[in-house]
């Protein structure tokens, strides 16, 4: 097993002013560690990684493909996305096509996580809405299964619902822990989210991706959906749909909250899951990129778009750099 050092630190002038400990483990698909770094056993909430195994129920239940739904909007529904037009626009459509509307989705309004979202929207002179938050198409999913299944749409995202409890179920399923075992909180958009060792998240996306690879339906139409449709996963300049662009679809990424992050690398059978102890998101790309190189998934010499994630300058108010942000080693 490979013993890993993946923390991250920023600098200041020739002093290391912060560190970033990073806890991350590298499991194949018959649950065998490959590699880790720190704490595999170490507990924590999944946030928006757990979005592929969400939508699962919804794709079970057939009713996705009773209205017609594809790649676009399946890619959606796993996306912590930009809030660009063209998110937003697929949101509403989602919706369009269930009867509902931007105030039956539960997930606040925020900004735009683009540059380009943001951009947009203040050109527009408008305020954002429900349909910019970064979990709209994920809601708008679990809608679309409430009202197919004949389910009240409204309490959708309280644990007790059948949604929620289908969700539970398929982390369950996939990660290996008993449901009953799996705390389960409130996330950053208002649904359900759920925690488990670093270990089992990991375990669940080189199963998720091993499932992919040798053909099963639900597994295959995931990965392939978020892989083909990078952009509507995460947006302009986001860092799940450049290195899935770059990587041509040999992985699939998932950005989560506070410092997590899953990678399923379904050729294969590996699935990395990483967590950035004190929660900071500046180091958790550093992490993942050099996890993947460790691995040989990315080479030492990465394309310009990657390398500025790897190290990142910090910049004074006056536009000098004077330090950045790299891992270790």
């Amino acid at each position: 097993m490979m013993q890993l050092d993946l923390d991250v630190v920023a600098t200041r002038g020739d002093i290391v002013e912060s560190r970033h400990r990073v806890h991350a483990v590298v499991i194949d698909a018959k649950g065998a560690t490959v590699a880790s770094a720190g704490d595999p056993e170490l507990v924590t909430v999944w946030r928006s990684c757990a979005k592929p195994f969400q939508v699962m129920p919804f794709l079970e239940s057939k009713a996705f493909d009773t209205l017609g739904w594809g790649d676009d909007e399946l890619a959606l529904a796993c996306a912590s996305h930009g809030g660009e037009p063209e998110h937003v626009a697929l949101a509403q459509r989602m919706l369009d096509a269930i009867g509902l509307e931007e105030g039956d989705l539960v997930c606040g309004p925020h900004d735009p996580l683009t540059r380009r979202g943001a951009r947009a929207l203040q050109q527009s002179g408008e305020s954002p809405t429900r349909l910019h938050n970064n979990c709209s198409g994920k809601h708008a999913a679990m809608l679309a299964l409430a009202r197919t299944a004949g389910w009240p749409t409204l309490g959708y995202e309280t644990p007790c619902h059948p949604v929620q409890q289908g969700a539970l179920a398929q982390v369950a399923r996939w990660s290996g822990v008993p449901a009953a075992r799996i705390a389960q909180m409130g996330d950053g958009c208002g649904v359900v989210a759920f925690a488990t060792p670093l270990r089992a998240m990991a375990l669940a996306f080189a199963r998720l991706g091993a499932a992919a690879h040798r053909g099963d339906d639900v597994a295959q139409r995931i990965v392939h959906a978020m892989t083909s449709r990078p952009f509507l996963v995460g947006g302009t300049d986001r860092f799940d749909t450049l290195l899935m662009e770059e990587l041509e679809g040999a992985v699939l990424s998932k950005v989560g909250a506070e410092g997590v992050h899953s990678v399923a690398i379904p050729g294969a059978g590996l699935g990395v899951a990483i967590k950035v102890e004190d929660g900071a998101s500046r180091a958790q790309h550093p992490a993942v990129l050099r996890a993947l190189q460790h691995l040989g998934i990315l080479s030492s010499d990465l394309p310009q778009q990657l390398a500025s994630f790897l190290t990142t300058p910090i910049i004074n108010t006056r536009g000098a750099t004077v330090g950045d942000v790299h891992p270790v080693s």
